[in-house]
């Protein structure tokens, strides 16, 4: 069997490719980002292309039995490269897979989708309200997959948690930077709040079952986060205690900060988002029953361990990753901006 990974230059293109080898699958691998050809598995296919490229993704679908659609614009980017990759870069994927007969389609969403809802946990049925030019072309884009489960393709929409692993940098590589520095770590709010996360690796053995499951349960949209997680707060704690330095939170009045990095984001002097701020003092978790019962399998992992997991990685390779200049996407270290002025003073 074949498989298409779209985006699968980025962090989560990287674990499907290592994972699906492992399964013995042939791998057709497509990004517009160059491949570190080095960290991924033997015998993969590399090509450059864009998704909006629609002769080149109806030449890859045709070669492809399934095809996991994880390319996408992420927050940083501009606002007409969000739009314009995330829906009609889907678009034309979904074009390609229906035209070529494809057996599965596996749509990467987000639950960026939800907003910032206020009843918890969070089911596949909530209204869908994007924040930001980014939730909103996810939504947009989940609207085309379901157009396309009407015409008869299967198509499987997950939505995961923020998912955290070996590789992954961006937001989480200035918080492992404040750490190992021994810096105390500013939260909004009070930190009692419950944000749930999720490591990559059960994310990856989620779409693996789903290729692997029945077609008539594949054809849906399935939450997936951790299922064992704490207040931020304490889940923070416990990577300190791990990291055996002075880092420790402190709490910050939500409202003041919130209108700060909004104007620090208006001024792009903060690698910070809004999607990020604005939900980070709210509870923010997702119900993983739909899922668990499809699948009947579980995540492995808790939020502490994904965290400490992907904290270590991180210790494990600072040299080179320092090395490394910053970007925009996850598997690069993010520009601190102002956030690297304030780090003088924690």
């Amino acid at each position: 069997m074949q498989i298409l990974i779209t985006g699968a230059a980025g962090f989560l293109g990287l674990h499907l490719a290592k994972y699906l080898t492992e399964k013995k699958y042939t791998l057709i691998l497509v990004d517009i980002a160059p491949f570190a050809k080095e960290e991924y598995p033997k015998g993969c296919q590399f090509h450059f292309g864009d998704v909006r490229n629609q002769k080149m993704m109806d030449m890859l679908a045709k070669k492809s039995d399934v095809v996991i659609h994880a390319a996408a614009a992420l927050p940083l980017w501009k606002a007409e490269e969000i739009m314009d990759i995330n829906i009609n870069g889907t678009k034309n994927m979904l074009d390609a897979a229906f035209k070529n007969k494809v057996k599965r389609f596996i749509h990467i969403s987000s639950t960026a989708v939800y907003g910032v809802p206020k009843v918890h946990p969070i089911h596949e049925n909530a209204a869908l309200i994007g924040v930001g030019h980014y939730g909103q072309s996810k939504i947009q884009a989940e609207r085309l997959c379901n157009q396309y489960q009407k015409k008869g393709l299967t198509v499987t929409i997950v939505r995961p948690k923020t998912f955290v692993g070996t590789y992954r940098l961006g937001v989480f590589e200035i918080l492992f930077d404040w750490i190992k520095d021994g810096k105390r770590i500013p939260i909004i709010g009070s930190g009692n709040n419950r944000y749930q996360l999720l490591d990559v690796d059960d994310l990856t053995e989620a779409v693996y079952r789903f290729i692997k499951s029945d077609k008539k349960n594949a054809n849906g949209t399935f939450n997936i986060g951790a299922e064992e997680f704490a207040t931020v707060k304490r889940d923070l704690e416990s990577l300190f205690k791990y990291a055996g330095n002075k880092s420790k939170v402190f709490s910050t009045p939500a409202f003041l900060v919130k209108k700060l990095l909004w104007l620090f984001e208006k001024l792009k002097i903060s690698p910070l988002y809004q999607w990020v701020y604005e939900t980070a003092d709210k509870d923010s978790f997702v119900s993983i029953e739909r899922l668990k019962k499809t699948l009947r399998w579980k995540p492995r992992y808790s939020n502490s361990q994904a965290l400490i997991k992907s904290y270590q990685w991180y210790l494990e390779n600072y040299k080179e990753i320092k090395s490394r200049p910053v970007g925009i996407n996850h598997t690069s270290g993010w520009k601190q901006g102002i956030l690297g002025f304030f780090k003088r003073f924690m």
